[in-house]
């Protein structure tokens, strides 16, 4: 790694807002570790951004459905004699066919990516970054965390809800350590996120083309906010609207609001 520079380690980095905000984090100057299931994409990304920023890339292949990849993984990082300054919890998926049609292996890697392996990297890598006196942790929520629940996608707000929660949590703790905590909450974004799990056509026409954002523009609101330690950060003012009538609506019309969700994606 660069003499001097600070290291990123980012989950999720080989495609939408993760490998976005690997190149906001490498035009700032920071080596990188990125992770994620495949390969091939990670090697690209990486060979990308060394060519054009100068930075070092370590590639480590991980899938952190496996309830052992998160202590793994950062002993991996450990052998290599890499030090892990900041990190990015950024791995996720969705599945939208109804809670009862779900495979519960599904479920129950849903679980594992997007809630345990943020807590687990989190409590291995925090001692380290409150020690030397700075830190980064940016967790990737999504602004169906501050909304009511679907049905359809039941698990995700309430994983994602989750993850809001426990950052703003860790932003109290880390006050005065030199770590920054920020929970990044984005609304639909350009992504292949949509495409895995099956949804782009409906969401497409579900949803106006002004409701959707970049990712690129995304990751270098949520990389500013977590830089200025915000513990909270939504991009785009209507995100931010729907979050704000999500929080204040009764149950009752929230959920009317809502209801309609599952049935314009098909999903029960």
């Amino acid at each position: 790694m660069g003499e001097g520079r600070r290291t990123i380690l980012i989950t999720g980095a080989s495609a939408g807002i993760g490998a976005a905000l690997a190149r906001v984090c490498a035009a700032r100057g920071y080596d990188l570790i990125l992770t994620a299931r495949r390969e091939g994409p990670l090697q690209a990304l990486a060979e990308e951004l060394s060519a054009a920023y100068g930075v070092a890339i370590t590639v480590i292949p991980a899938d952190l459905a496996d309830p052992d990849a998160p202590a793994r993984l950062v002993e991996t990082v450990a052998t290599r004699g890499l030090t892990i300054d900041g990190l990015i919890n950024n791995a996720g998926f969705s599945r939208t066919t109804g809670f009862l049609s779900t495979d519960p292996a599904d479920h129950a890697a849903m679980i594992r990516v997007m809630l345990s392996a943020p807590v687990e990297l989190s409590r291995l890598l925090l001692p380290g970054m409150a020690a030397r006196g700075w830190g980064r942790v940016l967790n990737v929520a999504s602004l169906a965390g501050q909304m009511p629940a679907t049905g359809g996608d039941t698990l995700y707000g309430p994983i994602k809800s989750f993850l809001i929660k426990a950052s703003q949590g860790l932003w109290l703790e880390m006050q005065g350590t030199g770590v920054h905590v920020t929970a990044l909450c984005p609304g639909y974004t350009y992504t292949e996120f949509h495409d895995v799990n099956g949804s782009r056509d409906q969401v497409s026409a579900a949803y106006p083309r002004w409701m959707w954002m970049d990712a690129d523009r995304v990751a270098r609101i949520g990389w500013n906010a977590v830089e200025a330690n915000r513990p909270r950060v939504t991009p785009g003012v209507m995100n931010n609207v729907l979050a704000a009538l999500g929080g204040m609506l009764p149950d009752a019309m929230a959920l009317k609001m809502v209801g309609g969700h599952a049935k314009r994606l098909d999903r029960l």
